[in-house]
């Protein structure tokens, strides 16, 4: 019996779902959007507005217990400047989830989960920053 146990397990051991819920939530804060299947936006998402909540006290103990969760430097330094000012006035309710289809392959239901207020433009601003910087090094 499941007594006490919340959570999906995904198929996955669980230093995998580990893993895979950092660099989900890395990849969240760093886009704002991201496309997933619905049971994992489902799963995601608490980890992420606790995040948030981490973000908005702003202290250092804060700032390292989100390193220690995401392990992404830049995702955290922005999760702590940019979008914990910008939740500053909300008392959670920091994402949504929306139902995307199915997959073409499995047909696995897709989610897309977001910011609220989310900026539009931070979508795909790492890649184009990363691939600029790349061009920049070959050229030089």
């Amino acid at each position: 019996m499941r007594h006490q146990n919340s959570g999906r397990k995904l198929n996955r051991t669980a230093s995998h779902r580990k893993a895979m819920f950092a660099n989900m939530a890395a990849s969240l804060i760093t886009h704002e959007q991201i496309v997933t299947t619905l049971p994992k936006a489902k799963e995601i998402r608490p980890i992420v507005e606790k995040l948030v909540t981490l973000g908005k006290r702003g202290d250092l103990h804060a700032r390292r217990q989100a390193i220690s969760q995401i392990k992404d430097q830049d995702a955290v330094r922005k999760l702590f400047d940019a979008i914990a000012t910008r939740y500053a006035s909300r008392n959670g309710g920091y994402l949504r989830i929306m139902k995307a289809g199915f997959r073409q392959g499995d047909n696995a239901p897709l989610a897309v989960i977001e910011f609220v207020e989310r900026d539009v433009d931070a979508k795909g601003a790492a890649d184009k920053a990363r691939v600029a910087a790349e061009a920049e090094a070959e050229a030089a």
